[in-house]
Parts: structure tokens; C-alpha cells; sequence
């Protein structure tokens, strides 16, 4: 019996070997051309924005449901390079006169769910639209909602952890506003990556504003 078992090791063994690389030629092409893919990814992004681009408090308010607009990252940006996060209204307020905005040396507590353009959920506290739902961003949808299982997390925008590009679509938001926003690699985690992010990834985020917590 314990001849045989080892006669038949050398076999399990070259099985477990391929599982292993099958695995790793996988994830490896999950990821081909991944920085010419995430530029494309914006690209189009671009594309769809068309001249939206927004400067103002004000031109950011008036945007309607679903509408692509763009808002110039101020962190990330120099003379020479400009960089653009997008953003679209998933759900806006009726007015704005009494609403809050968060400053940058305020936190902010909220909900978000965030995907690589692959769709791919790398960190959130519910479960919202993808990166890759290109269709109609439904506010009424409950089933991409946080629920009453979820709760909000709380952060500084002064932490130097939060991404550039991040920070930037939070001061023109408004509480009980949701926004999705795109962020470029360059107003993300950058050519390094983080943690389960790769290198050049563009990120998606699912935002909804609950309260401005002042510090």
C-alpha cells in the first residue's frame, strides 16, 4: 500500500503543479497591457465628457442624473500635465442651499465601493455599480444600494492615504449626493499600485455622502 502511494506521489504532484501554473499564466493575462488598457478605459471617458468641464462649485451643481461631467484634479496636476477625474450624479439634491460640502480639513462619513475596469471590487463597505456597468446608473435600484446590513466608514481628508483624485470629487459633494467616480492612474495609486491594486490601474469609485463630521 505504501509502495504504492509512492509510486503515485510523482503524478499528484505534476497535477498540483499545473493547477498552479494555469493559475499564474491566468493572472498574468488578466493583467496584459494593463496600463494601454486603463488609458484606453479613460480615454473613452474622455471621450463621452465631450467639452463638460467643469471649474465651478456652481457648473458642478447644476449637473444633471447621469451625465458625465470632468473636474480638474488640483493635487495631481502641473504646468505641463493636467490630469481630469470623471464623475457622473447617481443620485443629486433638490437644493443646495442648506446642503454641506466637505472641506479638506474636515472628515467625511460614507459609503463606496471600489473596482478596477475590470469590475474586479478591490475595497468598499457595500455593494454599488461596477467600472464596468456602462448602462444606466439607476438611484432607485436596491439591489446596488447599501442596506441596513452596511454601515459608513469615516475618514480625514487630510490622510495622507487617500488618493488625490478622491479627494478632490469629495469637496464637491454634497450629503445625500452619490456620485460614481473615474480616477486616472496618476490620481490613484500611481505606477506602483497598492496591495491588491497593480500598477497604472485606473480606479472606479461608487460614492454616497452621508455627513461632513468636522474636526
Amino acid at each position: 500500500m505504501k509502495k504504492s502511494f509512492f509510486w503515485f506521489l510523482p503524478f499528484l504532484l505534476s497535477v498540483a503543479g499545473a493547477f498552479v501554473s494555469c493559475e499564474e499564466v491566468e493572472e498574468a493575462s488578466k493583467y496584459d497591457n494593463w496600463q494601454a488598457r486603463n488609458e484606453a478605459f479613460i480615454d473613452s471617458l474622455r471621450i463621452e465628457t465631450g467639452n463638460n468641464f467643469i471649474g465651478t462649485e456652481e457648473d458642478v451643481q447644476k449637473q444633471p442624473e447621469g451625465r458625465l461631467f470632468a473636474i480638474l484634479d488640483n493635487y495631481s496636476s502641473t504646468n505641463e500635465n493636467k490630469y481630469y477625474i470623471y464623475c457622473k450624479k447617481i443620485k443629486k439634491l433638490d437644493g443646495y442651499e442648506t446642503a454641506r460640502r466637505p472641506l479638506f480639513t474636515d472628515a467625511v462619513s460614507l459609503y463606496y465601493y471600489g473596482t478596477l475596469i475590470t469590475g474586479d471590487r478591490f475595497d468598499g463597505n457595500f455593494t454599488g455599480y461596477k467600472a464596468t456597468d456602462a448602462g444606466e446608473l439607476d438611484k432607485d435600484d436596491a439591489s446596488k444600494a447599501p442596506t441596513d446590513f452596511d454601515s459608513p466608514s469615516t475618514f480625514s481628508l487630510n490622510e495622507s492615504t487617500l488618493r488625490t483624485g478622491w479627494k478632490a470629487a469629495l469637496t464637491y459633494m454634497y450629503e445625500g449626493e452619490r456620485w460614481m467616480v473615474y480616477l486616472p492612474w496618476q490620481c490613484a495609486y500611481g505606477s506602483d499600485g497598492y496591495g491588491s491594486i497593480p500598477g497604472y490601474s485606473a480606479l472606479a469609485f461608487d460614492m454616497q455622502l452621508e455627513e461632513v463630521v468636522d474636526e
